[in-house]
């Protein structure tokens, strides 16, 4: 597909969280990622405001485990802690593709979209494991990312078939996404298919609820952007391995 990137992301432990679970102030982890988490590694990878990022699919390449890790967060009244159990997923790996497309929302930023510069800069960033830390659903979740040709590998449920995962998140429509004063949530059937999820667009689910309205999206001045010349030239000079740091 045209503008995309596929890459490899792993880690110890991941928590793709269930908003149902977080009524009494414990979490549990979804089995597969979300469309969102998955967009917010990619986000890390590379962004800029003149772009929106989609997942097309994802590959589970290792066994759906979990563990379960007690932990003390601090009360919102009372100021002392209480102890919650987390259920994390153990040992987790996925292949990711993405493509971008240029936010036709953002007007302002229209002087900024040159193809050739995001897509060289997205691959690049890739290569070098993200421009920001990568984490798997949540800040403890340290996750790694590195290139890969995507579906080269065995995965462990390749020849599973169909699973059903039922109602899950799909992830949030922001203002400057849709052009509307609204933040929204989404949600969708979920089914795996030998290990792979594939992912429909966010104007295509059906399961969609407002959270809260009268959001007006943030302005970027021209003055903020960097030309081409200025973008590559600060690549040359920016440290390796920024995503494990």
């Amino acid at each position: 597909m045209r503008n995309s990137i596929e890459f490899k992301v792993y880690g110890r432990m991941a928590l793709f969280t269930d908003p149902l679970t977080r009524l009494g102030g414990e979490k549990a982890s979804y089995a597969v990622p979300t469309y969102q988490a998955l967009k917010g590694i990619v986000e890390s990878i590379y962004w800029k405001p003149t772009i929106l990022w989609y997942i097309d699919e994802v590959r589970v390449m290792h066994e759906i485990r979990t563990q379960s890790r007690s932990v003390k967060p601090r009360k919102y009244q009372g100021g002392k802690n209480e102890l919650s159990y987390y259920q994390y997923l153990s040992d987790v790996c996925y292949e990711v593709r993405a493509h971008f497309e240029f936010n036709l929302h953002r007007k302002d930023l229209a002087a900024d979209r040159n193809e050739n510069k995001h897509h060289q800069i997205a691959k690049r960033m890739v290569e070098r494991g993200g421009r920001r830390d990568i984490f798997l659903g949540t800040r403890e979740c340290q996750g790694y990312v590195e290139p890969v040709e995507y579906g080269s590998e065995k995965g462990y449920y390749d020849e599973a078939g169909k699973m059903p995962l039922g109602v899950m998140f799909h992830g949030f429509n922001y203002p400057d996404e849709t052009g509307r004063e609204t933040l929204e949530v989404r949600f969708w059937q979920a089914v795996m298919e030998n290990g792979v999820l594939h992912f429909p667009r966010p104007e295509a689910c059906k399961l969609v609820r407002t959270v809260r309205e009268g959001i007006e999206p943030k302005i970027f001045q021209w003055e903020d952007m960097l030309s081409v010349e200025e973008e590559m030239k600060a690549l040359e000079t920016e440290p390796l391995g920024g995503g494990e740091e």
